[in-house]
């Protein structure tokens, strides 16, 4: 390949990126890009010239930030620096949050946006105007990440410049690191950052001639202190550093070795050397980000402040292993190649697998690349003369880094952010895959050395092209057919009453709410079902004339008329979501989908009762209709038993030892100071080592127990495979106070050594979750 062409490509490559990402900048509406809606009011915050806010450890008071106070602050500073003249009075207004969304879940029936998008609102004046600033910046920085992901690839693979240029194309059509890219986030200057720490590392050694190696530790220093005032998973460069002054003195000192003596001062004196440049590199890491980590030490007590940043974000409620991190690769995988909006909008399913095939088949060819590599003996700069057999290997070893430095530098590094996003997901539900985009070049390039190890270099050329092809196809429509629409209500301009339903029942005379809002028909195919199944129900809706005051949102309830409360529901503004009743005109029509999940503990055969109505979620106010109700009983859906030999059968496993099969209680409604029985039907599926303990409580929001017990059982003896039945009576205190509560179950086990030790639930999908299990509430008159 000529060096023009090359240059060319590079070029086109970079071309395309930044119009793409203006796409996602541009399409994707405000706040709704992950944590964007925290992210830019630290930037506003600054920009008013307000000093830094102090992290709260109370969630409910960490102020519109929320988590995003805990870290490192110089992405922040330069947004501010981009948009302090703007006016952005009008945050607290057109940062209107949706308080019913699902962030991070996919749904089937919306309400995944995070925010309220008027179409009053512009995005060219005031805090939107700002964002967008800040957004189109950001994919500036996403296109110097691409860039450097090309000149690393070239010092790692110098003579296969047809794979740097398919490592800058991985990086560039990577649907999520674009997405992020047209997003306000700190990560959009931490990844330029670490892979330009990671360029001057690598060249150290691959271009060994230039100035001296203090003043490239100066250089390193400058880099690395900005990298980790953005965001500490940049730390790895800093021992990966030690790690590059020692091999760049090695490669500069070794000459012809005689002795073991010789052979080991010159390991001391290159060691001795490498702990100096360090000494260099920390003077501007210190004079850049020194002062952000002693403030940490002295507002939370602790380097990182990572005690605060957890206290708002939550954290898992048992450490999670890693066979649970890995039974979650679907999630991050998802969330590494495009997982869009508040990570709840995905693309295609079928896109999701083809990439992840692609990638594992890639993963054999890298490790058989890197056993090739291993097994070539390095040129070495000097014969190894009469170095003894004991410490040959070690001047092999450096030889062979030397020989391969970049590489090597890329997969430490990679390897080094996959640690510690492993070490942090292990306590925060952090498992998302576009948080290892800090060493989005390292990986890029052991990506496409992996795909090019498996045919020569004109095979693996056309395989190469068709996943850039792949990636390229996905990023460039994802903007217009998964996140455009997803953000656009569908409203029906029609006048008119009842005669315009559409629904499969139309009501002879609309129901109407507050004069405002009629209710024209539903759709609700469901008249039985099984716990553990969903229900959709589709309600068409119409203004009526009369403006809002508050904006209403929609309830679905699936009442259970011996509680007499709701066991399913869904709560959401209309237009899945999207409207507000507040900008709705009159005679718009809107058509919402819900979708309720009936809990798999539900007691069955019972008749419950689908009820709706509207009501304002900050006040908790309902809307009236006009004969004075606040709700609007439609149908009833019967609720049969699943099939099993046991009352209200399931399959609930702990730990894969112990399978709950089934439940009965003697009664759901009692007064206070009343007994209920509670029977489980238990199955142990495995051998354990002790008896264990199974206990039941009926519990209050606050964690107060009004009733609980528990019950050793001889799980030593039990039979593996043989159902065994435990009675549990629960005595419900007598000031326990009236309402409903549920009944949460579990087991556990207790030794001197380890105290009590609870099991966890696996999921279907064999996920580690919660070490309780809530079943049907009951009711305290």
């Amino acid at each position: 390949m000529s060096k023009s062409l090359e240059k060319q490509l590079i070029q086109l490559i970079l071309i395309i990126f930044i119009l793409v990402g203006f796409s996602y900048a541009l399409v994707t509406p405000p706040f709704e890009a992950s944590d964007e809606l925290w992210h830019y009011p630290m930037i506003r915050h600054l920009a008013d010239g307000n000093r830094l806010p102090v992290q709260v450890y109370d969630p409910a008071l960490a102020g519109p930030w929320k988590q995003e106070a805990s870290q490192p602050p110089l992405y922040y500073y330069v947004g501010a620096a981009l948009t302090f003249w703007i006016d952005t009075a009008d945050m607290e207004e057109v940062r209107w949050l949706n308080p019913h969304v699902n962030n991070g879940v996919i749904t089937a029936d919306g309400n995944t946006n995070l925010a309220i998008h008027p179409d009053h609102f512009s995005s060219w004046r005031g805090t939107l105007l700002a964002i967008r600033i800040v957004r189109l910046f950001s994919v500036l920085l996403g296109g110097c990440t691409v860039g450097l992901t090309y000149l690393i690839a070239k010092e790692a693979l110098p003579d296969r410049p047809d794979l740097a240029l398919g490592a800058a194309a991985l990086n560039a059509f990577t649907p999520m690191f674009v997405f992020i890219s047209g997003a306000v986030n700190n990560d959009n200057l931490a990844i330029p950052l670490a892979s330009l720490g990671t360029l001057l590392i690598i060249q150290l050694v691959t271009q060994p001639k230039g100035r001296p190696l203090w003043m490239r530790a100066v250089g390193i220093g400058v880099v690395i202190g900005a990298a980790v005032l953005t965001k500490q998973g940049t730390i790895a460069l800093i021992p990966l550093s030690f790690g590059a002054f020692f091999i760049a003195f090695w490669q500069k000192e070794r000459g012809e070795m005689m002795s073991a003596e010789a052979g080991l001062r010159l390991i001391g004196r290159c060691l001795a050397n490498a702990v100096g440049l360090m000494g260099v590199l920390f003077i501007p890491i210190l004079l850049i980000a020194g002062w952000w980590y002693y403030r940490n030490i002295v507002l939370y007590g602790d380097l990182l402040g990572w005690s605060a940043f957890i206290a708002v974000l939550g954290e898992r409620a048992v450490p999670a292993p890693l066979a649970q991190l890995w039974d979650e690769r679907w999630g991050f995988m998802l969330s590494y190649w495009g997982l869009f909006g508040g990570v709840n909008v995905p693309m295609w399913e079928w896109s999701y697998r083809l990439l992840n095939w692609i990638l594992v088949t890639s993963i054999p060819g890298g490790l058989f690349y890197g056993v090739r590599l291993l097994l070539q003996r390095p040129e070495a700069t000097a014969d190894y003369g009469t170095v003894p057999a004991w410490l040959r290997w070690f001047f092999v070893l450096c030889d062979w880094v030397i020989a391969h430095f970049g590489k090597v530098v890329c997969l430490l590094f990679a390897f080094g952010v996959v640690y510690g996003l492993v070490q942090w997901a292990t306590t925060t539900w952090s498992s998302q895959g576009r948080l290892v985009f800090t060493a989005m070049s390292a990986l890029c390039i052991l990506w496409v050395i992996g795909l090019a190890a498996w045919a020569d270099m004109r095979l693996s050329r056309w395989w190469l092209g068709g996943v850039v092809g792949l990636l390229a196809i996905l990023t460039i429509v994802s903007p217009w057919l998964f996140i455009r629409p997803t953000y656009q209500p569908v409203i029906e301009k029609e006048k008119g009453g009842s005669e315009g339903c559409t629904v499969d029942v139309c009501l002879a005379e609309a129901a109407i709410f507050g004069d405002s809002l009629a209710l024209l028909g539903y759709s609700f195919a469901a008249e039985r079902a099984l716990p553990g199944d969903f229900v959709d129900l589709t309600l068409q809706w119409q203004a009526t004339g009369a403006e809002f005051e508050q904006d209403w949102s929609v309830f679905i309830h699936l009442n259970d008329p011996v509680l007499g409360v709701p066991i399913a529901q869904r709560d959401m503004f209309l237009g899945q979501g999207l409207l507000p009743t507040s900008i709705l005109e009159s005679g718009d029509k809107v058509s919402n989908l819900y979708r309720l999940a009936v809990p798999r503990t539900a007691v069955a055969p019972s008749e419950l009762e689908l009820v709706i109505g509207l009501y304002n979620f900050y006040t908790e106010e309902r809307l009236l209709l006009g004969d004075g109700a606040n709700h609007l009983f439609l149908t009833t859906l019967d609720l049969d038993a699943n099939l099993g030999e046991t009352p209200n059968p399931v399959v609930v496993n702990f730990e894969n030892s112990f399978e709950l099969q089934g439940f009965e209680l003697d009664k759901r409604r009692v007064v206070a100071g009343e007994s209920i029985e509670l029977t489980l039907y238990w199955e142990k599926t495995a051998a354990v080592d002790t008896d264990y303990t199974f206990f039941a409580q009926i519990l209050d929001p606050d964690t107060t127990r009004w009733a609980a017990v528990d019950l050793g059982q001889p799980t030593l003896s039990w039979a593996e495979g043989e159902q065994q039945v435990v009675i549990l009576p629960l005595v419900v205190r007598d000031d326990a106070p009236a309402g409903v509560y549920p009944i949460r179950i579990g087991v556990y086990s207790f030794s001197e050594e380890n105290g009590f030790r609870n099991l966890q639930r696996v999921t279907e999908d064999g996920r580690l979750t919660d070490d309780f299990l809530d079943l049907t509430p009951i009711r305290v008159d």
